[in-house]
């Protein structure tokens, strides 16, 4: 997926704001598991999303999305958004993202999702680092499900 940045999409001080980069991964995302899947997604989480570079007015910017695993009826997606500055035609890494998508059927109740099967050594290595993403989300889930039945106490 690849934007072309432009004055609605910047802050006060010419760089993209960050709720549109957040946008456009949710787009990618959304593209790539529903390509994957042949069924309509949702996004049931983003995780781990870290700006690391700014993002300036008339860069090009370009969102790579894949498919890292597949679960039963959700899937991790693994996002980079890279930046090209079309005057001098420097790139740059600016930004990475995990987003969980979920499958849904003509009722809008999760289904299930064609596995995956990493080819690439790169592939691979995602494939596997999905695996321990998944268990720190779901332990983050775990405790933030405890502190909210958790009363307040003095």
């Amino acid at each position: 997926m690849t934007e072309m940045v432009l004055p609605q999409h910047t802050n006060a001080i010419g760089t993209v704001f960050g709720g549109v980069i957040m946008s456009w991964v949710d787009i990618a995302a959304a593209i790539c598991a529903e390509r994957h899947a042949n069924k309509q997604v949702v996004t049931a989480s983003v995780d781990a999303l870290e700006f690391l570079a700014p993002i300036k007015l008339g860069w090009i910017v370009t969102l790579k999305a894949s498919v890292n695993y597949v679960w039963t009826t959700s899937c991790e997606i693994g996002v980079k958004v890279t930046a090209e500055n079309p005057r001098t035609g420097e790139y740059f890494h600016t930004a990475t993202a995990y987003v969980t998508m979920v499958a849904l059927d003509s009722h809008s109740r999760p289904t299930g999702i064609p596995q995956v099967i990493p080819s690439s050594p790169d592939q691979k290595r995602r494939y596997e680092e999905a695996k321990f993403r998944r268990i720190s989300r779901l332990e983050l889930k775990k405790q933030n499900a405890e502190r909210a039945n958790q009363k307040d106490t003095p």
